[in-house]
C-alpha cells in the first residue's frame, strides 16, 4: 500500500482528535464490519483508507458495498462522534492497536505477493510508536507474522505483533463477528494477551493458537471450502455426462443421512478469497498440494465445460445469450473474481452477442435491466442465483441452470 501522494483527511470530529483503535484498510469489505463492530463496543475508531471517495460515503452514513445489518451500526456510530476518517498515515494517532486489513494477493502465477504487506508496514511505521500493538486481519502467507516481529526487532522497533485472521461471509460481517469465535495469535505472550482483550471486545468467544498455527487455520478453512465445492461441481459434471440429474441424486444421497448433509450444491465457485487462499497454500506446499491443484482445475473449469455441452446443444454463433447474475455470489454486490466474467469472455467468441444483468451490481456500466435482457436472448444461462431469479418468468426461453434453483423456467442444461 502507498500512502506517498495522499493527504491526511479528518472528518465525523473536528480538531486532532485520537482514537482508541485504527484500522488500516478499514473502508475496505474486512475493514467495515470491524471497524462498526468495534464502534459499536464503545471505541473511538480511527478508519484509515486510500480510497477518499469511499470514505466520503461512509460519513455520509452510507454504505459503499452491501454488508447486511451494517447501516443502523454506522448510524449510530455517526452521531455518536465514534468514527475518525483518514486517508494518510500521518493521521493515526494515539497509542491504540492498529489493525491491518492488507493481505497477500497472488500474480499472474499464483504465487502469493508477500511485499504487499511490507510496504503498508514501511509506510506506516514513521507514524506509529513502539507501544502500539500491530494486529494483521487479512489472510498471509504462512509464516508472515513471525516475519513481520523479527523484521522490526532488526529495525530496532518493539512493537507487539498479533495475526487474528478475518474469517466472515462476504455480507453477513456484521453478523458473523457477533457470533463466531475469533481466531487470535501473537508473537510473544504479551501480544497475545492484549490481542485477546482487544477482540474479546466485539466477540463471543476467542481462540488462541500460534501465528503460523493460526495462518495455516485461515488457509486451510478457505481451500477446505473450495475442495468441498469442487467435489460437487466434478459430481455434476459426471452426472450430466451420463445423462443423470444431478439434483435427484443429492436428494437421494442426503434425505435422512448425516454423513452427506455437508455436501454443498453445484455451482461457480468463486470470489477473492476462497481460489487466491487455496494457491496461497498450494505455493507454502511447494506446489505439492495436488487436491487444491485439482479443485481449482475443476471449480475454474466449470464454466467452460458448460459452454462446451452448450455448443453442442445449440448454435451459439447465432443467438443472443443474457447472463443472469455476474456478482461471485448471491445477494451482494462484489465482482471480484466473478466466475460470471470469464463465462462473458468465453461466449464473447462463441456466441452473436451477450448481454448481461444484475439486480445489485452497480459498478459494470455495460449491465441492463433483467427484463430487456429477458427480451432480448435466445438463450439464458443463470451464472449467480439472487434470489429474484427463483420464481422469475423467463417467457419460455431456454435457460441454463447449474445451480438448480429456478421454478419457473424452461431448463434445458
Amino acid at each position: 500500500m502507498n500512502y506517498a501522494s495522499s493527504t491526511p483527511e479528518v472528518s465525523a470530529r473536528q480538531g486532532d482528535t485520537t482514537s482508541d483503535i485504527t484500522v488500516v484498510g478499514g473502508a475496505g469489505h474486512v475493514g467495515i464490519p470491524l471497524v462498526l463492530a468495534f464502534a459499536e463496543a464503545g471505541m473511538t475508531v480511527n478508519v484509515n483508507d486510500l480510497n477518499e471517495a469511499t470514505l466520503a460515503t461512509l460519513r455520509a452514513g452510507k454504505l459503499p458495498f452491501i454488508e447486511y445489518g451494517a447501516a443502523p451500526l454506522l448510524a449510530k456510530a455517526l452521531a455518536e462522534n465514534k468514527l475518525i476518517f483518514t486517508s494518510a498515515p500521518n493521521a493515526i494517532r494515539g497509542t491504540g492497536p492498529v489493525v491491518v486489513t492488507i493481505g497477500t494477493p497472488v500474480d499472474e502465477f499464483l504465487n502469493p505477493v508477500t511485499s504487499a504487506v511490507q510496504k503498508c508496514i514501511d509506510d506506516l511505521l514513521p507514524h506509529i510508536n513502539d507501544e502500539q500493538l500491530i494486529v494483521l486481519r487479512s489472510t498471509v502467507f504462512p509464516g508472515t507474522t513471525d516475519w513481520l516481529h523479527d523484521y522490526l526487532k532488526r529495525l530496532g522497533r518493539k512493537n507487539r505483533i498479533a495475526f487474528c485472521p478475518e474469517r466472515v461471509v462476504q455480507g453477513y460481517g456484521i453478523k458473523e463477528l457477533a457470533e463466531m469465535p475469533q481466531i487470535v495469535s501473537g508473537t510473544t505472550p504479551e501480544a497475545e494477551a492484549e490481542a485477546v482483550a482487544l477482540f474479546n471486545r466485539i466477540a463471543p468467544e476467542v481462540v488462541t493458537t500460534k501465528p503460523l498455527e493460526a495462518e495455516l487455520a485461515k488457509l486451510y478453512a478457505n481451500a477446505y471450502r473450495y475442495i468441498e465445492f469442487a467435489a460437487t461441481n466434478q459430481f455434476y459434471m459426471i452426472a450430466k455426462s451420463a445423462g443423470a440429474d444431478y439434483s435427484a441424486i443429492m436428494k437421494a444421497m442426503k434425505h435422512n443421512y448425516p454423513r452427506a448433509r455437508t455436501l454443498p450444491g453445484p455451482g461457480f465457485a468463486a470470489g477473492p478469497c476462497l481460489f487466491k487462499d487455496t494457491m496461497q497454500l498450494a505455493a507454502f506446499a511447494r506446489n505439492q498440494f495436488n487436491i487444491g491443484h485439482a479443485a481449482m482445475q475443476i471449480n475454474e473449469g466449470l464454466a467452460l465445460h458448460m459452454i462446451e455441452d452448450l455448443k453442442r446443444q445449440f448454435d451459439l454463433s447465432s443467438m443472443t445469450v443474457g447472463l443472469l447474475g455476474m456478482a461471485f455470489k448471491a445477494e451482494i454486490d462484489d465482482v471480484r473474481a466473478s466466475l460470471s466474467y470469464k463465462i462473458k469472455r468465453t461466449l464473447l467468441t462463441n456466441a452473436r452477442e451477450v448481454l448481461t444483468t444484475d439486480p445489485f451490481v452497480t459498478t459494470d456500466p455495460t449491465l441492463l435491466p433483467l427484463d430487456e435482457v429477458i427480451r432480448k436472448s435466445d438463450l439464458l444461462i443463470l451464472c449467480t442465483p439472487h434470489s429474484a431469479y427463483k420464481e422469475h418468468d423467463f417467457s419460455g426461453k431456454p435457460v441454463a441452470d447449474i445451480w438448480g434453483c429456478l421454478k419457473n423456467a424452461n431448463v434445458v442444461y
